[in-house]
């Protein structure tokens, strides 16, 4: 797998991830792990790092992009 490639898969991931955590802020989902409820504050943070790491795949594939063809 070339690295192209790659950031495109895992900046696609991250953005699912993100979105996923998002719609569960918006519709107050619980979630469990065995008998803990995790906070709704904690999506929020994955929210913002699943955003960034996708920002960041994204903007690498660009620049990689854009250098391949100066």
């Amino acid at each position: 797998m070339n690295t192209n490639k790659y950031l495109l898969i895992t900046g696609t991931i991250f953005s699912v991830i993100s979105l996923l955590h998002f719609i569960r802020v918006l519709n107050e989902w619980q979630f469990l792990v065995g008998t803990w409820v995790v906070p709704i504050w904690i999506s929020w943070c994955a929210v913002v790092a699943a955003g960034l790491l996708s920002y960041t795949a994204f903007w690498l594939y660009r620049r990689r992009n854009r250098s391949l063809y100066r």
